[in-house]
């Protein structure tokens, strides 16, 4: 029996107009092959790629931090992609694939445009990649696959993040509602990172931090804030031991969503 996936924007909206916390919508999955269409450094660590192209009808992107799966090729070219299935999921073959994923940055529907912040660093599979491509390359991308979003109504919202969940915090930026109350507080590897565009919101005030090597303030300086009494909402997403302090800090404080985006030592980290 086929699992009816389809159609998630209503969900989305439903919950963001009357639910609270956080909750879970699965997405149709698809696998998609589309074309590098732009190529724009963002800061001297950061590239924005744009891929376009009609692979890109019937895309869905609804929150901040949904993602996607960049497919590479194996080392002699061959493509390995998954293949749908009849439950609006995707049969990956075996071995599994190189994949990284990457957070949605913009999706425009109309323009089949959708924008990826690759962060660049030595040793990285999808960074060494994005630093090669070129423009009119093909690139396989499959997902999103869902959301775990949350609602637009808390009174104060806190953003704990490193540089690879900073598209995601832009993102929220852009299309949270009018009025909106937050601290973002961003941990970098270089202050050259924090030239990043972001939208500048009366009531939003934006933290940057610089990691001393490895040891990262990003945990100790949510927790020293300064917040407003009012129901606040936690989203915790970079590497993964920096922000597990902040687990224990807001149980029972406030609602939350952790999301490790990567961990040290560790390539394509899975914390679905």
């Amino acid at each position: 029996m086929s699992i009816d996936r389809s159609d998630p924007g209503p969900k989305v909206e439903a919950h963001h107009a009357t639910g609270k916390g956080v909750t879970r919508i699965p997405y149709p999955i698809e696998i998609r092959t589309v074309t590098v269409g732009r190529r724009e450094p963002v800061t001297p660590r950061m590239l924005r790629l744009t891929l376009t192209g009609p692979g890109l009808d019937g895309f869905h992107s609804y929150v901040c931090d949904d993602h996607i799966r960049i497919v590479f090729p194996d080392p002699d070219g061959t493509r390995r992609l998954p293949v749908p299935n009849d439950q609006q999921m995707l049969d990956w073959p075996k071995p599994f694939p190189t994949t990284r994923k990457y957070t949605v940055r913009r999706y425009d529907a109309t323009a089949r445009e959708l924008d990826l912040d690759i962060v660049l660093h030595d040793g990285g599979v999808a960074a060494a990649w994005a630093a090669g491509v070129e423009i009119g390359e093909e690139v396989a991308v499959a997902g999103p696959p869902g959301t775990k979003t949350f609602a637009p109504s808390y009174g104060h919202y806190v953003f704990a993040v490193d540089s690879t969940a900073l598209p995601a915090a832009a993102r929220w930026l852009e299309e949270s509602p009018a009025g909106v109350c937050a601290h973002l507080v961003i941990d970098t590897d270089d202050p050259a990172e924090h030239a990043y565009p972001l939208d500048k919101r009366d009531g939003v005030e934006v933290i940057w931090l610089v990691r001393d090597g490895e040891r990262s303030s990003l945990a100790e300086t949510v927790q020293g804030l300064r917040l407003p009494d009012v129901p606040t909402f936690l989203f915790a997403a970079g590497e993964a031991n920096d922000i597990k302090p902040l687990r224990a800090w807001s149980a029972g404080r406030m609602e939350s969503l952790f999301a490790g985006y990567w961990k040290r030592g560790v390539a394509d980290l899975d914390d679905d």
